[in-house]
């Protein structure tokens, strides 16, 4: 419609002219009584006959629709044309095909046939026989008919017949070409013959040495394999009267549709409707433009003149000459898609839609809308800034407190603000709230984060310790506790005297508007976040600052709950690196290194021990107590301390673990009781070494297998029982022994080395393998590389790794006696010891360990049935043992002045510095130690 109108308005260069006026005199023609008829009809009902003459009927309409002289009829006439031209050019292209299939078929069929019979059973001998016609016609017209082809001949090499469908015809030569057939080749031709134009084979029948004996020739006239044609073509003369029938009845249907959608509309109606909505087109509070294929102004209506600014004699001209600015023109004449594209036009800005006029078949050129939107505009700016806003907030409310660290959390406020809110922001926390601690006076603080557009602005740098002076924005937004805004740095004397020479700088590199911000939960102030502007020339306004307090009171509830989570972790690693070993056991046994490293999550309950034993022996102790917090640490210095006494006994590591896992059971029992807390899952490994036999004794509850370093550097894992974890019970521990030659590095370690939520303890252990056969032969130097090669990005679990290198007392350092159940024969013990001592250099000992001997040797020949054994050994100290088979262990006393015995072992107690009993499977072993001199 709007094309329509574009030709009526560009009267100079469009045809639309005439029609209009037309239009126009035809409409002028009809009488008052007819307009006034026709306008009282509404727009949906049929109108009368006209004053000026009945109106046609249907059957008038649809003749003239099929007329020649309209568009319908045109139509009509140009499809009745193209459907004779197929159907002519179908009839011929099937006539050619049929002729061509027939002729082949005759070929391959007489061919087929001729061969077929040639080579059938007995051919040859009656052609050699006296009659070949008595013997090869019934044969031959047999085959004819079921193969149906007009004839079958058999001659012989001079082409006289033997058969042939006419008797008469027999004895008589063969019309046709034979001398291929006689040469060994089959032969098709084409011939007129004798029964009318055919198709005929020739093909030999050769004797065994391939000579030819006689001819067969078969053939078929072209009359007998056509027809296809006559059955074809009345179905395709009637596909063509169907399609003919199609097209009127498309016409038909076409026309009184038209007819309909006009509703019968004379052109007085048409000139009529045309100027309504030329009225309407200019009426409309919407600039409308047509513009040519060409480039020129057809029509624009009096909104889109006022909008563009358009002068009178726009319509007509090139829309580049109109002095439009270089977009909107480029938009107008480009012709693309536009939609509500925005294009300032002076002091206005138009939302411009665009759409071809010649998708549909019309002319080429292009419509387009315009309307005023600026208005719209900046309230469309201020929802979207609003929009923007609670966005940030949204993306601050998921982005900060991801973690529990003070610094990564202030980080992340300030990564959050930039570049969105502003151009540089930097968050200066309390040294207490760093550290997990209350904040009591906030005057110093400590430069935590900085996220800027740019990393060489002239603030703070990070870890600096700032005092702000009383008069800067920060310290009164601290002591008041709220949002303090500096729209002018330039003119902002408070601010300026925290330090002249870099408020000078920070002025001179563009930084000009500033808002500090207190970070505050509930009464505590836990330090300051300020916001910086360069970019924008426009301060902070009271919108801004609102948004400013919005994100820092978010940030300042994740930065407590990170300050309150260090507390906790900073109590429960203290609790727990308290109740490690600090420094390691003196002993000479073995050369210990050892790791402990929390977990950057939570403390957990990961310990380890080196125990000194009798006998020159030492324990190695790793156990872990599953779960973090305080409550794991508490429960692994219980745990440890337990060891410490079970270990005082000196069992055997299987009974150890036993009485380890009867305490742990009753602690889950008071636990459940008091709190529901209990710490079932906690595993533990326990080995003892013994450096005079090199014999290790190791037995584990639920924890990972120990690895052994040999002295050639190959790595393997022990195969130790896996018992259950502490506290489930039920099932006794079994304890391996396992002989270590000297040298060789035993490694213990907790599961949180080899296994995380990222790796398997499988891949783990196969790592820890190759680690620790690349590592060097202290070790320290094992801890080292171990670490470097095992320890995950984001630690989650407690490591703690312990490696021994073994060493074994030599020969020169041990005595041992065999002694007789004989009193006597503790006398002989002292002078061997005496001697033993002289050779060691250890005179000073000698009075002594001899009384010490003779009382621990007496009482075992007295209270024992088997031998007697005694064993010193020269370590750190003299160790005096004493071997007996009975299992009953004496006890010291105080004898009463009346009495004549028991001050033996009271003796021995003085003299000695440590005395004991430990149980073999054997019997019992008595000790004392005395410190070297």
């Amino acid at each position: 419609m709007l094309r329509h109108l574009g030709r009526s308005q560009a009267q100079s260069t469009s045809p639309a002219n005439g029609l209009r006026a037309r239009l126009r005199r035809s409409g002028a023609r009809r009488t008052h009584e007819q307009r006034a008829r026709q306008v009282s009809h509404g727009p949906g009902e049929e109108q009368g006959p006209p004053a000026d003459g009945p109106r046609r009927k249907p059957a008038d309409r649809f003749r003239s629709a099929l007329s020649g002289r309209s568009v319908a009829g045109q139509v009509f006439v140009l499809q009745v044309v193209i459907v004779l031209m197929l159907v002519v050019a179908a009839v011929v292209a099937l006539v050619l095909q049929v002729r061509y299939d027939s002729t082949e078929e005759a070929r391959n069929r007489s061919l087929a046939v001729a061969e077929t019979f040639a080579n059938a059973p007995g051919l040859r001998e009656a052609l050699r026989g006296s009659d070949p016609t008595a013997v090869l016609q019934p044969r031959a017209e047999a085959a004819r008919v079921r193969s149906k082809v007009d004839f079958i001949v058999v001659m012989n090499i001079d082409g006289t017949r033997y058969t042939h469908p006419k008797p008469d015809r027999i004895g008589k030569k063969f019309v046709g070409t034979v001398e291929p057939a006689l040469a060994g080749r089959s032969i098709t031709e084409e011939i007129e013959g004798t029964i009318g134009p055919l198709v005929q084979a020739v093909v030999p029948v050769k004797a065994p040495d391939g000579s030819v004996v006689g001819l067969v020739s078969a053939g078929i006239t072209t009359a007998n394999v056509g027809g296809v044609a006559d059955r074809q073509l009345p179905i395709l003369l009637t596909a063509a009267a169907a399609a003919l029938g199609l097209s009127t009845a498309g016409t038909a249907l076409v026309s009184r549709r038209l007819l309909r959608q006009t509703r019968g509309l004379g052109p007085y109606e048409m000139t009529r409707m045309y100027e309504h909505h030329d009225a309407v087109l200019h009426a409309v509070r919407e600039g409308v433009i047509i513009v040519s294929g060409s480039g020129r102004l057809v029509l624009a209506n009096d909104e889109a003149r006022q909008l563009l600014g358009l002068p009178a004699d726009a319509e007509g001209r090139q829309v580049l000459e109109l002095g439009l600015d270089a977009d909107t023109a480029g938009l107008l004449t480009s012709g693309r898609v536009a939609t509500d594209e925005v294009h300032p036009v002076g002091d206005r800005l138009l939302a411009i839609n665009q759409r071809p006029t010649d998708r549909q078949g019309g002319p080429p050129g292009s419509v387009a809308t315009l309307r005023d939107t600026t208005d719209l505009r900046a309230l469309s700016g201020r929802a979207e800034m609003a929009r923007e806003r609670l966005k940030l907030l949204y993306d601050a409310g998921v982005g900060i407190g991801t973690g529990l660290d003070v610094a990564r959390t202030a980080g992340e406020l300030a990564e959050v603000a930039v570049p969105r809110f502003a151009d540089f922001v930097t968050v200066d926390l309390a040294d207490a709230v760093l550290n997990g601690e209350d904040p009591n006076k906030v005057s110093d603080l400590r430069r935590t984060a900085f996220s800027g557009i740019r990393k060489d602005a002239p603030l703070y740098p990070v870890g600096e310790r700032i005092r702000f002076v009383a008069s800067s924005p920060q310290a009164r937004s601290l002591s008041t506790g709220q949002a303090v805004v500096e729209p002018n740095l330039k003119d902002a004397p408070g601010w300026q005297a925290q330090d002249l020479e870099r408020t000078e700088q920070v002025v001179a590199y563009r930084i000009h508007s500033l808002i500090t911000v207190p970070l505050r939960v509930g009464g505590l102030v836990l330090g300051v976040a300020n916001f910086w502007r360069s970019q924008k020339p426009e301060p902070f306004d009271t919108e801004e600052v609102a948004l400013a307090e919005e994100l820092v009171a978010r940030a300042a509830v994740s930065i407590d709950n990170a300050r309150r989570y260090t507390r906790e972790h900073t109590m429960a690693e203290t609790l727990q690196r308290s109740l490690l070993p600090r420094n390691l056991p003196e002993q000479n046994t073995l050369d210990v290194a050892y790791r402990y490293l929390p977990a950057q999550a939570g403390v957990g309950g990961d310990w380890f021990d080196v125990l000194p034993l009798p006998g020159a022996r030492v324990a190695l102790v790793v156990g872990d107590v599953v779960g973090h917090g305080l409550h794991a640490a508490a429960t692994m210095g219980r745990l440890r301390t337990a060891v410490h006494n079970f270990s005082a006994l000196d069992l055997p590591p299987h009974e150890l673990l036993g009485l380890l896992d009867e305490l742990v059971g009753r602690i889950d029992q008071d636990e459940a009781e008091d709190s529901g807390a209990v710490i079932t899952g906690a595993t533990c490994l326990y080995a003892i070494y013994d450096p005079v036999s090199r014999q290790c004794s190791v037995a584990r509850a639920g924890h990972p297998q120990p690895a052994l370093i040999r002295p050639d550097g190959s790595v393997e894992f022990l195969e130790v029982p896996a018992g259950l974890p502490l506290g489930l019970g039920g099932l006794p521990f079994e304890t391996a022994d396992l002989e270590l030659a000297e040298g060789s590095r035993l490694v213990l370690y907790t599961d949180g080395l080899v296994e995380d939520r990222e790796r398997d303890i499988d891949v783990g252990l196969e790592l820890l393998r190759t680690a620790l056969a690349g590592a060097g032969r202290s070790p320290e130097d094992t801890c080292r590389v171990v670490l470097d090669a095992m320890l995950p990005a984001r630690q989650s679990d407690d490591i703690a790794l312990l490696v021994a290198r073994t060493s074994a007392l030599s020969a020169d350092r041990i005595a041992d006696w065999q002694v007789p159940s004989d009193p006597a024969a503790v006398s002989d013990v002292r002078e061997s010891v005496t001697r033993q001592l002289a050779q060691w250099r250890l005179d000073d000992l000698a009075f002594a360990t001899e009384l010490i001997l003779s009382e621990l040797v007496t009482n075992a020949i007295r209270y024992s049935s088997g031998p007697v054994r005694v064993r010193m050994l020269r370590d750190r100290s003299l160790i005096c043992e004493v071997f007996d088979s009975s299992s009953t262990s004496p006890h010291l006393r105080y004898a009463a002045t009346t009495d004549e015995g028991g001050r033996g072992l009271f003796l021995v107690a003085q003299l000695a510095e440590r005395w004991g009993t430990r149980y073999t499977p054997t019997g019992k072993i008595i000790w004392a130690e005395q410190p070297l001199p």
